[in-house]
C-alpha cells in the first residue's frame, strides 16, 4: 500500500487553522443536522451479509464505453457552456471561457487501501486527462478517495492553474506536490471571484476521511458557478437536509445542477440522497435541468444495481415534472441537448 494516498497529516498547525470555522467543533468538522456517518453496530452483521452477497446486477455486464475527450468540441462550441460527464461524479466544464474540472477522481480504484478493490466500471479513464486542455480552475468537494485520486492528481498537476477545495483538503494536495500557492479553501457559504467566475461553497450533509485518523478532518459539501449568462450547481455527496431550500433561496434558480443520486443505502440514509430525494433536493433549490451524477462509475453499495439511481431518479422527475438530462459518459453537451437511456444495452 502506498501511504502517500492518505495525504498530508493533521498538524497542530492545520487543526488551529480548522478550528476557525464555525463547522469545526470538537475537534473536527459537524454536519449542521444530526447525521448518522459511522456504523450501527446492530446493524453489522447484517450489512456484511449483505456485502458478501453483493448485488447480482451491481456491475455492467461489460464495461462501460468512454468518449474520448473532445477538446475542440469542448471549447469551441459557441454557446457559453458546455460540459462532459466521465461517470461517477467526475465532471468536465467550460464556462465564461474558463476550463474546469469538479471531483476529478478518473483513476481506476475507488478503495487504493482496501484489502479488495473497487474497480471502475470504464476502462482508459485516466487517459482522459492527456486528452484535455490546460485547465483554469480544479474544484474538490471532499477527500473521499471516489472523488479525491492521487493518480489523477498527479497527472493534472502540470495542466492546471488553479485548485479550489473544502476546507482541510489543501493539506492532501500540498503533500502531493503541488504548490501551496496555486490552492485555496472554502468553508460553507464563502465565495471567491476567480476570473469572470462567481465561485460558492455549499453545505452538503455527509462526511469525510481518507484513513481513521482522518475522519471528519476536511470538510464536504458542492458548488456554485455563476457567470454574467448562467448559474450552475454541483451538490456534492450527501443526504437529504433542509440545506437544499437554503441554497435555492440564497442563489435563485440554476439553469443546471449536478445531483448526487447513487451509493445509497438504507443502512446509511443520512449520508447519500435515494433518487427520490435526489429529485426533491433539485426542486428545493430551483433547479431547471437536471443530471443525476454519482452512478455509472464505481459499485460502492449492496443495495441497488449499478443503473437502478438513474432509472429511479427519471421515475421520479417525470412524475414531479422536472425537467432530466443522462448525458453519454465522456461525450460534450450543453444545456438542453437531449440524452438517450444509454445504459439498456448494458444491464
Amino acid at each position: 500500500m502506498n501511504s502517500k494516498q492518505f495525504g498530508g497529516k493533521l498538524t497542530s498547525t492545520w487543526k488551529e487553522h480548522y478550528a476557525q470555522s464555525p463547522q469545526w467543533q470538537k475537534g473536527k468538522f459537524q454536519n449542521a443536522i444530526p447525521t448518522q456517518t459511522g456504523i450501527d453496530w446492530r446493524k453489522l452483521p447484517g450489512m456484511l451479509c449483505k456485502q458478501i452477497k453483493g448485488n447480482p446486477q451491481g456491475m455492467p455486464k461489460q464495461p462501460l464505453p468512454l468518449h474520448d475527450f473532445d477538446t475542440e468540441a469542448f471549447i469551441s462550441n459557441r454557446k457559453e457552456l458546455t460540459y462532459v460527464w466521465f461517470g461517477h461524479s467526475a465532471l468536465a466544464l467550460r464556462l465564461a471561457g474558463m476550463n474546469i474540472l469538479i471531483d476529478p477522481m478518473l483513476g481506476q480504484d475507488a478503495s487504493p487501501i482496501g484489502p479488495a478493490r473497487t474497480k471502475r466500471f470504464s476502462e482508459g479513464t485516466l487517459e482522459q486527462i492527456d486528452l484535455m486542455p490546460d485547465l483554469d480552475l480544479v474544484l474538490i468537494s471532499h477527500d473521499h478517495y471516489d472523488h479525491l485520486d492521487l493518480d489523477s492528481i498527479l497527472k493534472l498537476e502540470s495542466k492546471v492553474k488553479n485548485f479550489v477545495v473544502a476546507l482541510g483538503l489543501k493539506r492532501h494536495l500540498m503533500a502531493w506536490g503541488i504548490d501551496a500557492s496555486r490552492i485555496e479553501e472554502m468553508d460553507w457559504w464563502d465565495q471567491k471571484q476567480i476570473g469572470p467566475l462567481e465561485v460558492h461553497f455549499t453545505p452538503s450533509r455527509h462526511f469525510s476521511g481518507r484513513g481513521l485518523s482522518s475522519m471528519a478532518r476536511c470538510l464536504w459539501g458542492g458548488w456554485v458557478l455563476k457567470s454574467t449568462d448562467h448559474s450552475l450547481w454541483f451538490s456534492g455527496d450527501g443526504g437529504y437536509g433542509p440545506h437544499f431550500k437554503e441554497v435555492g433561496e440564497r442563489f435563485g434558480s440554476f439553469d443546471l445542477a449536478f445531483m448526487e443520486c447513487g451509493q445509497y443505502s438504507v443502512d446509511w440514509p443520512d449520508i447519500h440522497m435515494f433518487p427520490e430525494e435526489s429529485v426533491q433536493a433539485a426542486l428545493d433549490a430551483g433547479v431547471k435541468e437536471a443530471i443525476p451524477v454519482h452512478w455509472a462509475g464505481f459499485n460502492l453499495s449492496y443495495e441497488h444495481a449499478w443503473f437502478d439511481p438513474i432509472e429511479d431518479f427519471r421515475k421520479h422527475a417525470e412524475a414531479k415534472k422536472l425537467n432530466w438530462r443522462s448525458p453519454i459518459p465522456g461525450k460534450v453537451y450543453s444545456i438542453g441537448e437531449a440524452s438517450t437511456e444509454w445504459w439498456h444495452a448494458f444491464k
